[in-house]
């Protein structure tokens, strides 16, 4: 009985500690005891910038690690998905008036209309989830090899269209002066404020989706996933269920899109293309596929190797250079994946495995409680 009051309860106690573990972190940020900012605690390698990246991503490869970790579907063109929300705000914030798709204002965005931007996040989750659910159905008929060619073609028109898109999408330019957001009169900026922003909703994703996989429909994704002939055989609706997880993964990566148009300022189609979405698939494996807790811990990870990278590698090799980084970043992506091909989530599982095996976590008391917590969270 107290094993399973603990399970009831682990989901909303593994997120107050994150929320905790992001409160610190922004108040360090904020308050600079002892005069030491958050950068000075990595040593200048990671920033407060890339925190707050860290968390808009966390957003979009939660809904991948539902997608392709508990349904089994596997997505290419992530990114494009991305980029409709970034767009969808950006274009109705900064040019909709100009191109006479706007019908409620025939000049400039009124100024004092503080919650226009807010109302074109929720119309990029609707644009973006209706794209998705018109292309799903027939993209998700598709299996293995040729469902991920099927979201990589998907994910390359999007990127196509945005980046030929001339005047109305900027081009190759983007598009900029992409206002901040704010609720009234208070801005939510400068970075600080808008990192607790991001968390917040990051968090709050994390706590759905982590409700989803606990539930009814969470173990209709595992038995697909499993094997989509005996969940059909078991009554689950394959199609149905396969479209709903599709189109949430998308309309999550919207929102980290739009968050991202409002953070940046600026929206260009480099960071929506191929590549993009590649990267979004490695966070998500490296984190663990099959665990939302995994999204935040792919992301940091990625994100730190990078910086690290860039910042220390010159001093190892003489004369080194990005193509050098990209060759020490890919070895240490196949390293980490040999040791840990479920994830760093998986790994750190067994890492509490072995050292109950050593003695070090024994059964009962806090120790099984602690186990209990990592494995589920996994």
């Amino acid at each position: 009985m107290r094993t399973e009051g603990w399970k009831r309860h682990q989901t909303s106690i593994g997120i107050g500690v994150l929320a905790i573990v992001v409160l610190v972190l922004g108040w360090i940020e904020m308050a600079e005891p002892m005069g030491l900012d958050f950068s000075d605690l990595t040593g200048g390698i990671v920033t407060f910038d890339t925190m707050v990246r860290v968390g808009i991503l966390t957003i979009v490869v939660v809904g991948l690690n539902l997608l392709m970790g508990h349904a089994g579907q596997i997505s290419l063109g992530q990114a494009g998905f991305y980029a409709i929300g970034a767009y969808v705000s950006a274009i109705m914030t900064t040019r909709a008036a100009n191109r006479g798709i706007n019908v409620l204002f025939p000049g400039a965005i009124p100024k004092d209309w503080w919650w226009w931007p807010w109302l074109m996040i929720f119309a990029g989750m609707v644009v973006t989830g209706g794209v998705a659910y018109l292309i799903g159905k027939p993209i998700l008929s598709l299996r293995g090899h040729y469902l991920a060619m099927g979201t990589l073609g998907v994910g390359l028109i999007i990127f196509v269209l945005f980046r030929e898109g001339s005047t109305f999408t900027g081009a190759f330019d983007g598009i900029a002066s992409v206002p901040r957001l704010s609720i009234g009169s208070f801005e939510i900026w400068p970075r600080d404020r808008y990192y607790f922003l991001v968390w917040a909703v990051a968090l709050g994703i994390m706590w759905l989706s982590l409700n989803i996989v606990d539930s009814r429909v969470g173990r209709a994704l595992r038995a697909i996933e499993g094997s989509e002939v005996a969940a059909n055989t078991i009554g689950v609706d394959i199609d149905k269920f396969k479209l709903q997880v599709f189109v949430l993964s998308t309309v999550y990566a919207s929102i980290g899109g739009s968050l991202y148009a409002h953070y940046q300022t600026l929206v260009n189609p480099a960071p929506f293309g191929f590549v993009g979405s590649l990267d979004l698939v490695i966070m998500a494996a490296l984190g663990g596929l099959a665990s939302v807790w995994g999204a935040p811990f792919g992301v940091g990870i990625i994100y730190a190797i990078k910086e690290i990278l860039r910042a220390r590698l010159h001093q190892v090799l003489h004369g080194a250079g990005g193509e050098h980084e990209i060759i020490v970043f890919g070895l240490l992506l196949v390293l980490i994946m040999i040791f840990m091909p479920q994830g760093l989530s998986f790994g750190v599982t067994k890492a509490f495995g072995w050292l109950r095996t050593r003695g070090v976590l024994r059964r009962g008391g806090g120790g099984e409680e602690m186990e209990s917590q990592v494995e589920q969270a996994a």
